[in-house]
This record gives C-alpha cells, structure tokens and sequence, in this order.
C-alpha cells in the first residue's frame, strides 16, 4: 500500500500491555477501531507483553489480516523482520531502535518507514532521510510508554511541524478534547493509543477524533 499523507490522521498505536495483556479484549478493540474509520494501525507489542515470540508472530499476523480486510494500512514497530513476515505496509522506527538506516536498507521499497523524532535536530535529521512520516511527542503527559521523551505541548510541536519536511502524526496524551487544538499546530494526524485501547466505547471514540477533519 502506497503512503499518503491522510493515512496518519487517525493512527491507532497498540499492543497487548495496553490491555493487560488479554489478548481477546485486543483484537475486539482493534477490530471495534478498524470498523470505525481509523486511517493506521501499528502494531505494538513491547514493554510489558507477556507474549512469546511466536505468539507475538501470530498476533501480528491477525491484526495484518484485519487490517486487510478494513483496507487499512498496517504497520509495525521496530521489528522489521516480522514486518516482512507478515507483509506490513509500513515500519515504524524510534531514536532508541534500530538505526533507521538499517531499516530503510533491509525494507528497500517494499513497505515505508516512519521515524520518531522529538527535537529539531532530530527532524533535521530525518529530512535528510527517504522515510515516509515523523512521529514526535509526547504532547502532553502520558502513561502509555515508560521511556517517553519530555512534554514538548503545542508551540514546539509547530516548530517541530514548520522544521519537518515529512508529515508529522503527533502522539502522547492525546483526547477527543485536545485534539482539535493539536490537529491546528498544523500536524498531518493525531495517533493514540490509551485514548482508544482503554475507551469505555471505542467507536464512538474513533468517531469523534475523524469528525475533527
């Protein structure tokens, strides 16, 4: 599936540690967000995952046929080996991964590549760089990921935004309530991942975030 910008306007991130590891309450989620219009989906499955590697493989291979059959582009973080496996569209890279370059070397253009870049000197970095989109935050204070970088909030998301030759999908703290106001500091997508994995009502959640454009 080829990139396009829109794809990151509703970016569902998520694994198994964001629903206490049940693996059946997960793909209810993520079918239940697939169904209601999110425009990606990565899959992942990390810090606090009690899965094992193989088990991990299968999931991912489920979620890249829910993905299918929603027509939804379907990435994976870091492991780009699985990603080939299950014929992803896209892998997603950090600063504390793999070195993109080697990603970008092993996936050729077989799928694209977004990058995590939290500082202008990242994104500086990373406009030298054939990925596909920039992946910065966290926004405002956030419990999905133990090693996330320091609040950057709206001003400095622009200056990430102006900098940035790449569409930027912002993440971190992110609601249905501050969305809007970070959808304006000019950012391609909002991505979630507790917004939606722990909702009360995934639908009406995605639905609201898509009604913001």
């Amino acid at each position: 599936m080829k990139f396009k910008p829109e794809m990151l306007q509703v970016y569902l991130i998520a694994g198994t540690q964001d629903v206490h590891g049940d693996v059946t309450d997960y793909l209810a989620r993520v079918t239940a967000s697939l169904q209601a219009g999110v425009t990606a989906f990565q899959f992942r499955d990390k810090a606090g995952s009690t899965l094992t590697a193989a088990e991990r493989l299968a999931l991912a291979q489920q979620c890249r046929d829910l993905a299918t059959q929603y027509q939804v582009p379907f990435i994976i973080d870091d492991d780009y080996d699985m990603a080939l496996r299950v014929h992803a569209d896209g892998v997603h890279v950090g600063q504390k991964d793999r070195r993109v370059d080697e990603v970008l070397a092993a996936v050729g253009n077989d799928m694209f590549v977004g990058y995590s870049c939290n500082t202008l000197a990242e994104v500086a970095h990373a406009n030298q760089l054939p990925v596909a989109y920039v992946g910065s935050g966290p926004v405002f204070p956030t419990n999905s990921k133990d090693d996330a970088d320091p609040v950057m909030g709206f001003d400095y998301l622009h200056e990430l935004v102006t900098a940035c030759h790449h569409p930027i999908v912002a993440v971190g703290g992110i609601t249905p309530t501050n969305a809007g106001n970070v959808i304006k500091t000019g950012v391609a997508g909002i991505s979630g991942i507790s917004m939606i994995m722990q909702s009360p009502d995934v639908t009406r959640t995605v639905q609201e975030l898509k009604a913001l454009y």
